[in-house]
């Protein structure tokens, strides 16, 4: 039997992952742990799930701590970026995550509870909303960049600028594919510290 889903792909708030979650065991698990809970309150199952493979979970959060320090793309467009890739592919967990994780990163709650309606708000910059357009045009199935976004953004962030954009988006996809097939949902972390409720959705014609 085959769990509920939206038309993301997404597994219903009511259902289990996929893969079902197991005890985090250990010296470097219960470090891990305390890791976790020190930074968003408690221990996500997802990573619970991905315990399962130790050495796929450690690689990714060590590849996600070494990202992090990428400086030629500024916070502020790193961050959309990254939360219009989540929502293009349908991730709610790291929609809630990174919505979270928003304050601490300087950026403003507005434009971080706006993402979901980026095409049609106004709390963005014309270089915000482009950034976010070909995050969410990188994030679509065939990949649907344009000669002309590409130019566009060579001339605003330079070589370096864009090919950060493109390796931070093409992480997410791997990190938002991998939890909506996993069937990893929203921990609502954003919900219980009491942001606002980001902004629904606006629906999008599918690419040709």
């Amino acid at each position: 039997m085959t769990s509920p889903t939206d038309h993301t792909g997404q597994t219903s708030e009511t259902s289990e992952p996929r893969v079902p979650p197991t005890e985090i065991t250990g010296l470097y698990g219960g470090l891990m742990k305390v890791a976790m809970r020190r930074v968003l309150g408690g221990v996500p199952v997802g990573a619970r799930v991905m315990w399962h493979h130790r050495g796929v979970l450690g690689d990714t959060m060590r590849f996600g701590r070494r990202a992090e320090k990428w400086d030629r793309l500024d916070q502020t467009l790193a961050t959309l970026a990254t939360m219009a890739a989540a929502a293009e592919v349908g991730c709610g967990f790291c929609l809630d995550l990174h919505y979270f994780r928003s304050r601490d990163g300087g950026l403003s709650l507005e434009k971080a509870s706006e993402v979901r309606r980026w095409r049609t708000s106004e709390a963005y910059s014309p270089l915000e909303r482009g950034v976010m357009e070909y995050a969410a045009a990188m994030s679509r199935t065939p990949v649907a960049v344009t000669d002309e976004m590409a130019a566009a953004l060579l001339a605003e962030l330079g070589p370096d600028g864009l090919l950060e954009l493109t390796a931070r988006v093409g992480a997410m996809n791997m990190t938002a594919r991998g939890n909506v097939a996993l069937g990893i949902r929203s921990e609502h972390y954003a919900e219980a510290c009491g942001l606002p409720p980001m902004a629904p959705a606006v629906a999008v014609a599918s690419a040709p």
